[in-house]
């Protein structure tokens, strides 16, 4: 068996174990790159020439043949010196690769979508997706701007988009519309000029009994194409248009969908009955955010924009009891410690606090004498105050914590459990005034698994299974970890909840690697796999800069180089990588230079990482005074594990970090 090759993505290659293979520099990458561009035929040495450099140097000949003699060592490993190769071979004037078809992820996926159109629709549809599965970015990523590569790779870009169309159109054939409809919405807002994408879309639309979203879409791709392109839509979209008018036999539509119809209903009515500028609109709204941010894709971030309109046009009306209901609705539960849109969140806490304000004046006290519920006008409070944390998360602000803990303690009075959980979850947020903090938040997450279950609360039930996942590890108690990730899965799928499995997805990997289960190579290719559920999550906050941080934290902690891509995204994380990287690759000066830049620490999941990060590079650097600050930021945490609080990646126990300091 031979080793696989992908360039879905990242050219890449693994070994029979799945493994990744080391391929060393870029012009490395781009030899193998350029050879299975040219899908087994031969590569004259002097075209591999003109194709990696715009001015080659004098002997580049000759590192064109270094560049192979390194491929085929780390391809080939056990073929016994001066023996031919058998993968990376000479042939006349040049080389070629010859992998067979499954070796190559863009040979397979084309072979796959070819046979799709053969296949009964329920095999095609997961046959279809198990292919778009295998896509990590661009084709040929880091080389797609190449001459050599540009064809192959429009064309692969192509065969991908027809591959989502023929997903579309197999989940049709099952009755699955609302599924279709769902992934054709992103898929013609990314491709805003196939007309079979707005045609497909169109097509889910009304065969789930929604007409008038159908023609809205036939009418705004026309206008889009009118307006950008200076052209009528094709014969495919105006026949489709009309067919739809007619309510044509042949376009079909989904034998029963019952949640499809009466959503349409309900909405109808909603429509009719609530005057356009009916304040009732705005509560509603607020009530729709809340479970659009948890349906996964692009539902967050749109639930967190209107968010912000929502809470701005209630203000506008100059009602602060109407703008705290309206706030406090997005009672979402929130896991990760890192704002996603600081400017947004940013925005809803001056709300919250202008609100809050409004409601403490002196008229309020008059308009509850007049029949208005005491508890809830404390409940509303409780709710801003809980909003004011949860948004505050991170910061080191005083105003975050102080929030949390007078929501907690009316929530507590009011004995309103929904209230108590949104609560416990602002006092989740604001739990990390310090490091070593795991117990308190384990305690936390035990309360809100136990009040949720018994009243009926998955989201906060799913929340409470999270947190303790996240601070079980960084205790290193992976046993009740695996049982808490086990239950937070099985509560999303019976609810609906996508975006739990990006997290358990991320503990998956986090298991292999830090349970000591695999070898370094198999725990880096899992946190590669865990890094491709963060595409389309919503969550920029939790994905900048995350995978490149793992796979510091997995090298480090094996002792193995920092090799990392030039233009590696590090995120917010850059300041604390960048000294350890710097005197990896030699640079001492400039090395001394960062580490004094480093700033403390975010309050946050992965404090504890960060400062190890910066301890290990004072270590190596000698400076004291940065080895004593960070020692005495990690003694509290000195029992649990460096980072792995986070459910997400881990540098080791802390004590070892410490053991290091004192030494």
């Amino acid at each position: 068996m031979s080793p696989g090759f992908g360039v879905l993505g990242p050219v890449t290659a693994w070994d029979t174990d799945g493994n990744p293979i080391s391929l060393k520099g870029p012009r490395h990458r781009s030899v193998l790159a350029r050879l299975i561009v040219a899908r087994g035929r031969v590569v004259p040495v002097s075209r591999l020439v003109d194709d990696l450099w715009t001015d080659p140097p004098a002997d580049a000949v000759g590192a064109v043949r270094t560049f192979v003699a390194a491929l085929r060592r780390a391809l080939e490993p056990g073929r016994p010196p001066r023996t031919p190769a058998r993968l990376l071979v000479t042939d006349g004037p040049g080389y070629a690769l010859r992998a067979s078809t499954d070796a190559v992820d863009a040979w397979r996926f084309e072979q796959m979508v070819a046979a799709a159109g053969t296949l009964p629709p329920e095999e095609a549809a997961v046959r279809l997706e198990e292919a778009l599965g295998w896509w990590r970015g661009p084709a040929y990523a880091e080389f797609a701007d190449q001459p050599w590569a540009r064809t192959d790779g429009r064309r692969l870009a192509e065969l991908r988009l027809h591959a989502v169309e023929l997903r579309a159109e197999a989940l049709m054939s099952l009755g699955q519309g609302d599924r279709a409809a769902a992934d054709l919405r992103a898929h013609s807002a990314e491709h805003p000029w196939r007309e079979n994408a707005w045609r497909l879309l169109a097509l889910a639309l009304y065969r789930t009994g929604r007409q008038a979203d159908a023609l809205d879409v036939l009418r705004r791709a026309r206008g889009l194409l009118a307006e950008q392109l200076g052209v009528d839509p094709g014969p495919g979209l105006r026949a489709l248009e009309a067919d739809i008018l007619r309510q044509a036999d042949h376009l079909g539509r989904t034998p029963d969908n019952p949640a499809g119809r009466v959503w349409e209903q309900v909405a109808d009515a909603y429509d009719r009955t609530v005057p356009p500028g009916a304040r009732a609109r705005l509560e509603s709204t607020a009530a729709l955010l809340r479970s659009l941010a948890v349906t996964g894709g692009s539902g967050l971030p749109a639930a967190r924009a209107h968010r912000v309109a929502a809470v701005t046009a209630a203000e506008e009306l100059g009602d602060a009891e109407l703008t705290a209901r309206v706030i406090g609705a997005y009672d979402v539960p929130a896991i990760w410690t890192r704002l996603d849109d600081p400017d947004q969140a940013a925005q809803v806490v001056a709300a919250a606090e202008r609100t809050l304000a409004a409601l403490s004046s002196p008229k309020f006290p008059a308009s509850l004498e007049q029949g208005a519920a005491p508890m809830g006008h404390e409940a509303a409070k409780a709710r801003l105050l809980a909003t004011i944390a949860l948004e505050s998360r991170g910061t080191r602000l005083a105003r975050g914590p102080q929030a949390a803990r007078q929501a907690e303690e009316i929530a507590r009075g009011l004995g309103d459990p929904m209230l108590l959980a949104f609560a416990l979850n602002a006092s989740f947020m604001q739990c990390f005034d310090r490091a070593g903090l795991a117990p308190r938040r384990d305690g936390i997450g035990a309360e809100l698994v136990a009040l949720s279950a018994r009243h009926g609360l998955p989201n906060f039930e799913i929340l409470g299974h999270l947190v303790r996942l996240q601070a079980r590890c960084a205790l290193g108690d992976f046993t009740t970890a695996d049982r808490h990730a086990a239950a937070a899965d099985a509560l999303a799928v019976r609810h609906e909840r996508p975006l739990v499995g990006v997290f358990t997805g991320w503990y998956a990997a986090l298991r292999l690697d830090a349970g000591g289960r695999a070898p370094a190579p198999a725990a880096e290719a899992a946190y590669r796999d865990a890094a491709g559920l963060l595409h389309g999550a919503g969550m920029p906050g939790l994905v900048e800069g995350l995978l490149p941080l793992a796979l510091l934290c997995l090298r480090l902690r094996h002792a193995l180089p920092l090799t990392f891509d030039e233009d590696t995204d590090w995120g917010p994380y850059a300041p604390w990588a960048r000294p350890l990287l710097l005197l990896d690759g030699g640079h001492r000066p400039e090395a001394v230079e960062a580490l004094h830049a480093t700033p403390e620490p975010p309050r946050d999941l992965l404090q504890e990482a960060l400062w190890c990060l910066t301890a290990r590079a004072a270590v190596a650097l000698g400076d004291r005074r940065i080895m004593e600050r960070a020692r005495t930021a990690l003694l509290p945490a000195a029992n649990e594990l460096a980072g792995a609080g986070s459910g997400l990646l881990s540098l080791g126990p802390v004590s070892t970090h410490l053991s290091d300091l004192a030494g």
